[in-house]
Formats: C-alpha cells, sequence, structure tokens
C-alpha cells in the first residue's frame, strides 16, 4: 500500500512471457534469422536477473535524463520531476527514489 513514504509504483515486466516467445521463435527460425534472436534472447536474460530495485533505479534515471532532470546538480527538481512523472507520489517517496537511484548506478 501507497504512504507518504512508499511510492505507489507498481512494475510490471513481461520478461518471462517475452523469454518464452523468443526461445520459441529461435526454435523455428531460418538460420540468417538466429543470430538477431540469440542477441535479443541475451537482452531479455538480462533484465529477468534484474531485481525490482534495478528496474526501479533504472527507471528513475530514465525519468530524470528524458526531463533533462540531474539530481547531481538539482536535487529538488529531480524529486519534483518524479512526482510530477507519477502522480500521488510524496515528497519523501520521491526524494528516497531519487537517492537510491544515484546509489545504485550500474
Amino acid at each position: 500500500m501507497a504512504t507518504r513514504r512508499t511510492p505507489p509504483v507498481v512494475l510490471v515486466h513481461d520478461a518471462d512471457a517475452v523469454h518464452a516467445d523468443l526461445v520459441t521463435a529461435l526454435e523455428a527460425a531460418d538460420p540468417s534469422s538466429r543470430p538477431g534472436l540469440q542477441e535479443a534472447l541475451s537482452v531479455v536474460e538480462r533484465h529477468r536477473a534484474s531485481t525490482d530495485e534495478q528496474r526501479t533505479a533504472r527507471w528513475v534515471r530514465r525519468t530524470l535524463r528524458d526531463a533533462g532532470a540531474d539530481p547531481e546538480r538539482d536535487h529538488v527538481h529531480a524529486v519534483r520531476t518524479l512526482r510530477e512523472a507519477v502522480p500521488g507520489l510524496g515528497l519523501i517517496a520521491a526524494n528516497d527514489l531519487v537517492k537510491s537511484a544515484g546509489r545504485d548506478r550500474p
């Protein structure tokens, strides 16, 4: 349940379904299509290995980057950007997301 401290963010990822579809496609693929499908399968496998925290941090960094918000230079603007992106996101939760995304850099 979302509170002022916890973000009302729900992560939806279909990596398992996408993985299964790619495996099926790879099994039926002609030789010229196999390298591309194998690369796509590798990408999906990397995403399947990610934790929800890593996925959230990537989303935060991408959202801030797309909005031109640099949390290192203007933390307040970064927090405001997340709160605009997720209506109902509390100040404390947005602040925590910005801080944790910076800590969890790949």
